[in-house]
């Protein structure tokens, strides 16, 4: 009986500190990285989908508009820097490779409607079935793109917030260590209107 009342306090006490830690946020803050880190493969995978659309949007193109040739170019350049442009898991701490990668991407942008301009200036280009099934598709693209820009943004601020906020804040600080993420921001100028002349 002596035996079953010195192990009592062991017992409460551990019994009391799994409870607290089953309330310190721990779990959620592990799934709210992981949600991070998934909606940025999301954004990777849209930006690749689109990459891949654009080497068959400019053979298309080629066939109409050859005299095209430096738009065709900046599009292919475009591309290839996106492709040189990857960031991982761990620079998601990183502003600067963010902007890095937010950059390369405005460039693709910016290539692909100066392309777009060009469909628009040859109406043959214009109806041309292929074409218009392409420029459908990009179009579907840029769409996916922004949404998941959207969901990377908004599970990085559900991150933010659960290491912030009490009292995941103390479980961070003595356990994790784990650091703010950069959410996905417009690159310096992309507030001004793109100025298209025919």
């Amino acid at each position: 009986m002596q035996k079953t009342f010195t192990k009592l306090p062991a017992l409460v006490l551990t019994l009391g500190l799994m409870l607290s830690l089953s309330s310190c946020g721990y779990n959620d803050i592990q799934r709210n990285e992981e949600a991070v880190i998934k909606a940025w493969a999301d954004v990777e995978a849209t930006y690749q989908r689109r990459a891949d659309l654009v080497p068959n949007l400019v053979e298309t193109v080629k066939a109409y508009a050859a005299h095209e040739q430096e738009t065709l170019e900046n599009v292919t350049r475009a591309r290839a820097s996106v492709g040189q442009t990857n960031i991982s898991a761990a620079d998601l701490n990183d502003p600067a490779a963010m902007q890095r990668f937010a950059k390369a991407q405005e460039q693709m942008s910016g290539a692909l409607s100066r392309l777009l301009l060009v469909a628009e200036r040859y109406p043959d280009l214009k109806a041309s079935q292929n074409f218009r099934d392409l420029q459908h598709q990009l179009e579907g693209t840029e769409n996916r793109i922004n949404v998941a820009r959207q969901r990377f943004n908004a599970a990085v601020q559900e991150f933010n917030s659960s290491i912030r906020t009490f009292p995941n804040n103390l479980t961070n600080n003595f356990l994790l260590n784990l650091e703010r993420k950069e959410p996905f921001s417009a690159t310096a100028g992309a507030e001004t209107v793109p100025e298209v002349k025919f």
